[in-house]
């Protein structure tokens, strides 16, 4: 069995050698993100989390939704990441961190809401680890739970096939979200985006 050691080392070597070109694989999918930021509904003046944030593509479309008295975080694992959303200017739109979203270092309730694109299948624990994110935010603060492209498709880009044991096909997501703190509210999987929507039990 891996440690969460292994885990973290996996994450980081897979990330790190592809950070310098991330967003050049992927010039397109900035309206994805602002869309999927859109429909996270966020007041101003908000504190906004961006879990696994990488390149910090989100940073900037959140950073508007909530406005100059809000707070926008990225936490990233992988320092290279964290160093192309420094070099893309994004840091400019919020504070970015260095840190694991299994042990994040803020206070108890004191997020309005999450976003993660494309976080959910590089969690070690994910139960434990969407809790964590539970922790950080308020009774009634939300969650984003993002990718640019549907399920379907980006198998299709790895060349495999979907399995039952998807962790983010519905019939598997709704109970982890509701075993964790969690109650999704709106689930989205079609070919130019999956969006699963979830609200923090009180």
């Amino acid at each position: 069995m891996r440690s969460m050691s292994d885990d973290h080392a996996h994450v980081q070597e897979f990330f790190s050698v592809r950070a310098a070109e991330w967003d050049a694989r992927f010039p397109d999918d900035g309206p994805a993100y602002a869309a999927a930021v859109a429909d996270l509904d966020l007041r101003k003046g908000d504190h906004v989390l961006d879990a696994g944030c990488g390149t910090g593509r989100a940073l900037p479309p959140l950073r508007e939704a909530v406005g100059p008295s809000g707070v926008v975080l990225g936490a990233d694992l992988t320092p290279a990441m964290l160093e192309a959303a420094v070099r893309a200017g994004r840091d400019g739109a919020g504070r970015l961190l260095l840190a694991d979203v299994a042990a994040l270092p803020l206070r108890t309730a004191s997020i309005d809401a999450v976003f993660a694109a494309g976080l959910v299948a590089h969690l070690p624990n994910p139960a434990e680890n969407l809790r964590e994110l539970a922790r950080v935010v308020r009774p009634g603060g939300k969650l984003a739970l993002f990718h640019p492209i549907g399920r379907a498709a980006l198998a299709a880009r790895q060349r495999r096939q979907i399995t039952p044991a998807d962790l983010r096909a519905e019939a598997t997501l709704g109970p982890l979200l509701s075993g964790s703190g969690w109650r999704m509210t709106s689930y989205v999987d079609e070919d130019a985006r999956f969006l699963a929507l979830a609200v923090r039990d009180s």
